[in-house]
C-alpha cells in the first residue's frame, strides 16, 4: 500500500502548482481544525506555558493559526517531492549569501543550527542548490523503509545529503578534509544522557536542549550558523544566515547552545503561529540534580 499512495496520490499532488495544492490545504484545515483535531489539547497546553502573558483568546487564535500554517505546511512539503532548484531558490531568497561565501574562501566548515519553523523542509531544498559548501543535514530515518528512501532521493535532488543520526560522528570524521555545511534540527526534545543534554530557559520553561550542535562544532572545529527563516507569504520565505561563532573550540561552554536556543526563541515570540507547536517538545522534566544555565 505505501507504494501505491505515493504513486497515487502523493506524487500527483507534488506535481500541482502550489496556487491549486493551496484549496487541498484550505479543506485540511477546516477538517483538522474543526472535526479531527489533531493534538489540540498539546498545542494549547505548550502555547499557554510558552505565553502565560496572553488571554486565552490569544492561546486559542495562536492555535488556530498555526493550524492554518500546518496544512500549508503539509502540501508545501509534499510539493518538495517534485519541486526543481530553481522554483525552491525563488520561493525562499537567501538575504545574505555571502556571509557563506566567505566563510567558504576561509575553507571553513559550518554547523547550520536551525529550528522547526517555518518550512524547514522548503528552505533545505534551496539551500542544497545554492551553496557553494556541500551541504548535509543529520535526520531521524523514517520507519517506513520506501518512504524514507523517497525522502533521501527527492531532498538529494539539489545536492543535500541526509546523514541518519547514529552516523553523525563517522561522517564528520570521514569529512575532516573537506567543506561541509552540516545541518543540525536543534529544538526537538533529547534523550536523557550525560553528553546529549543541556538545560535552559526557553519560551518561559525550563529545557533540555541538545547538545550535539555544539558539541560536533567543537569537536570539529566547524563555524556555527543561525537559520533565521521569515514567511512573506504562501510559499515564498526569506532567509537569513546570522554567525553565531566562528571559532568554537574558543567558546565558553554552553554559550553556543544558548545562543541559537534565543534566536530561535526571538523567531518565535515574533510570529508563534509557524512554530511546531504539535511536538511533544516538553516530555523531559529536569531532575532536582540537572543545572538550568
Amino acid at each position: 500500500m505505501t507504494p501505491l499512495l505515493y504513486y497515487l496520490f502523493l506524487k500527483p499532488i507534488s506535481l500541482l502548482p502550489l496556487r491549486f495544492s493551496y484549496l487541498i490545504s484550505d479543506l485540511l484545515f477546516v477538517l483538522n481544525h474543526y472535526v479531527i483535531r489533531y493534538r489540540k489539547s498539546l498545542i494549547l497546553n505548550n502555547i499557554r506555558n510558552s505565553f502565560p502573558e496572553k488571554s486565552d483568546e490569544e492561546h486559542k487564535r495562536i492555535a488556530r493559526d498555526f493550524n492554518r500554517f500546518f496544512c500549508d505546511f503539509i502540501v508545501e512539503s509534499i510539493r518538495c517531492f517534485s519541486i526543481g532548484a530553481e522554483e525552491a531558490q525563488k520561493r525562499c531568497r537567501i538575504k545574505n549569501l555571502e556571509v557563506i561565501d566567505e566563510l567558504y574562501r576561509q575553507k571553513k566548515s559550518i554547523v547550520l543550527a536551525f529550528g522547526h519553523y517555518n518550512n524547514w523542509e522548503m528552505v533545505a531544498t534551496a539551500l542544497g542548490g545554492s551553496l557553494k559548501h556541500k551541504t548535509s543535514a543529520i535526520y531521524k530515518p523514517l520507519s517506513n523503509k520506501f518512504f524514507d528512501k523517497k525522502f533521501r532521493e527527492t531532498r538529494g535532488k539539489s545536492g543535500l545529503q541526509l546523514i541518519p543520526k547514529q552516523e553523525t560522528k563517522s561522517f564528520l570524521e570521514d569529512k575532516k578534509d573537506k567543506t561541509y555545511l552540516v545541518g543540525f534540527g536543534s529544538d526537538q526534545c533529547p534523550k536523557r544522557n550525560k553528553t546529549n543534554l543541556f538545560w535552559t530557559k526557553f519560551l518561559n520553561q525550563d529545557t533540555a536542549v541538545m547538545f550535539g550542535t555544539e558539541k560536533y562544532a567543537v569537536d570539529f572545529d566547524y563555524a556555527v550558523v543561525f537559520l533565521n527563516i521569515e514567511r512573506v507569504k504562501r510559499g515564498y520565505y526569506d532567509v537569513e544566515l546570522k554567525i553565531i561563532e566562528e571559532n568554537p573550540q574558543q567558546a565558553k561552554y554552553g554559550s553556543i547552545t544558548k545562543q541559537h536556543t534565543k534566536l530561535l526563541e526571538d523567531q518565535i515570540k515574533q510570529n508563534p503561529e509557524y512554530w511546531l507547536w504539535s511536538h511533544k517538545r516538553w516530555k523531559l522534566q529536569k531532575l532536582d540534580h540537572e543545572i538550568c544555565h
